[in-house]
C-alpha cells in the first residue's frame, strides 16, 4: 500500500507541475475531472489514493503557480499580487529571485503547518461556533479594511462594486437576467478574464521585452513575513470568498515588510491557506478550495486519520515541489529573454481562450471577453488587483443575508 500511495503522490506532483505552469488550468478543474472519473475509469481505485493524488497536486500547484505569474504576468487568483513585485524584479533581471523567494515562503509554510497543526485544531474547534454567526460582518469589515488601505480609495471601492456586480450576474444568471444560461464552471472565464487575459492583453499591447536574467541567491529577512503569514492565513482560510491574496495584504499590515519579504509572505500564505482548507474540511465540513471539494466528494466526512495522511502528503510533496520550483525557475530565467515575449503572451492568451471554450462553451467566451475588458479597465485605475475579488466577496456576503 505504501508503494501505491507514493506512486499516486508522484502522479499528483506531475499534475501539479502541469496546472501550476499552465495559465487557466486550475486545481478545481482537475479535481472535478478526477471526481467524475472516480465513478467510471477510477471506480476500482481506493479513494484514499485519489485523496493523496489531489493533495499532492494542490500542494505542488501552490509552489509552481508563481512561475507564470512572474514570467508571464498571467496570475492565478491566489498569486495575482505577485505580478507587481515579481515584475519589478523581472525588469531588473531578478525574476529567478522573485520565484525563489515565493518558494522559500511555501517551503517554510509546509513545516509551519506541522508545528501548528494540533494547536490550530484545538483553537478553531473551540472558537468557530462563536464566530460563525458573525462571518458576513467579518467579510464586510475585511473588505472595508482592504479598500481603506488603498491610496485611491474611491477607485478601489468602484472596482470592488463593479466586479461584485459582475460576479453576481455571472454566478446567478437565471435570477438576475431572467433566462437560463448554461455556463459550465463559470468561475473559470470570470477569474481568467479578470486576472489572466486582461494582463496578457496589456503585455501584448505594450510589447514588453524581458531583459537578461541573473541567477543569484536572494537575500531577505524571512522571519517577519513568516510570522505575518501564520497570523493571517488561518483567519482567511475559514472565511468564504477570502484567499491567500487577502491574507497576504492583512499579514503585511500586521508585520510590514519590503518587496522581497512580501514575495515570501505570498508564497507562505498561498500554501498555508491550502493547508488550512483541509483542516477546515475536517473541523467544520466546509470546503474552501477546489481540492477540498473534490476530497469531500470522494470520501465524504473527513476522518482524523485521513487528515493526518493529508498532512504527511503535504510535507513530502512540499519538499519535492520546492526543488522542482528552483530548477524550473532557473530554466525559465535562462531561456525567457531568448523568446519573443509578445509572441509567447499571444500563444498563452490563445490557450486560455481554447480552454474556456472547451470547458464553458460559447457563453463562457462571452463571460471571458466581458471579464477581460473589465479587468483592463480596473487595472487602468491603478489599484491593487485584489479589489477585483469583489466578484466573489460580494456574492458571498449577499448569500448570508438573502
Amino acid at each position: 500500500m505504501l508503494i501505491e500511495l507514493f506512486l499516486f503522490l508522484l502522479l499528483g506532483i506531475l499534475a501539479g507541475v502541469f496546472t501550476g505552469l499552465t495559465p487557466g488550468i486550475h486545481v478545481n478543474l482537475i479535481g472535478v475531472f478526477i471526481v467524475s472519473l472516480s465513478a467510471s475509469i477510477f471506480f476500482s481505485i481506493n479513494p484514499i489514493y485519489l485523496v493523496v493524488l489531489i493533495t499532492s497536486l494542490a500542494t505542488t500547484h501552490t509552489f509552481l503557480d508563481f512561475i507564470p505569474s512572474v514570467f508571464l504576468g498571467c496570475p492565478d487568483t491566489d498569486t495575482e499580487l505577485s505580478v507587481l513585485p515579481g515584475h519589478e524584479l523581472l525588469k531588473k533581471g531578478l525574476g529567478y529571485e522573485a520565484v525563489v523567494l515565493t518558494a522559500y515562503g511555501s517551503l517554510a509554510a509546509v513545516f509551519i503547518l506541522i508545528l501548528i497543526y494540533f494547536p490550530s485544531i484545538f483553537i478553531i474547534s473551540k472558537t468557530y461556533e462563536t464566530i460563525k454567526s458573525f462571518l458576513p460582518y467579518i467579510l464586510i469589515a475585511v473588505s472595508i479594511l482592504l479598500i481603506a488601505l488603498e491610496k485611491k480609495k474611491v477607485n478601489a471601492l468602484f472596482v470592488f462594486l463593479l466586479t461584485g456586480i459582475l460576479g453576481i450576474i455571472i454566478l446567478n444568471p437565471n435570477e438576475i437576467l431572467g433566462q437560463s444560461l448554461a455556463i459550465n464552471q463559470p468561475l473559470l472565464p470570470l477569474l481568467t478574464g479578470l486576472f489572466g487575459s486582461s494582463m496578457l492583453v496589456l503585455s501584448i499591447k505594450n510589447k514588453f521585452q524581458i531583459p537578461e536574467q541573473k541567477i543569484t541567491k536572494p537575500q531577505t529577512n524571512l522571519i517577519k513575513p513568516l510570522v505575518a503569514s501564520v497570523i493571517a492565513s488561518p483567519f482567511c482560510s475559514f472565511l468564504p470568498g477570502m484567499g491567500s491574496g487577502q491574507a497576504a495584504i492583512i499579514g503585511n499590515l500586521i508585520s510590514k515588510t519590503d518587496r522581497k519579504g512580501f514575495l515570501v509572505l505570498l508564497g507562505a500564505t498561498n500554501t498555508l491557506v491550502m493547508g488550512f482548507s483541509f483542516i477546515s474540511l475536517y473541523l467544520i465540513s466546509k470546503t474552501r478550495t477546489g481540492a477540498t471539494v473534490a476530497i469531500q466528494q470522494l470520501v465524504g466526512t473527513l476522518s482524523g486519520k485521513i487528515l493526518f495522511l493529508i498532512l504527511i502528503t503535504t510535507t513530502i510533496t512540499g519538499i519535492i515541489a520546492f526543488f522542482i520550483t528552483i530548477f524550473l525557475a532557473k530554466f525559465f530565467s535562462e531561456k525567457i529573454n531568448k523568446i519573443n515575449y509578445t509572441y509567447l503572451a499571444s500563444v498563452t492568451l490563445l490557450i486560455l481562450v481554447v480552454i474556456v471554450f472547451l470547458v464553458s462553451k460559447f457563453w463562457g467566451i462571452g463571460v471571458l471577453i466581458t471579464a477581460t475588458l473589465t479587468g483592463i479597465y480596473c487595472i487602468s485605475l491603478k489599484i491593487r488587483r485584489t479589489q477585483m475579488m469583489g466578484c466573489l466577496l460580494i456574492p458571498t456576503i449577499l448569500f448570508y443575508f438573502v
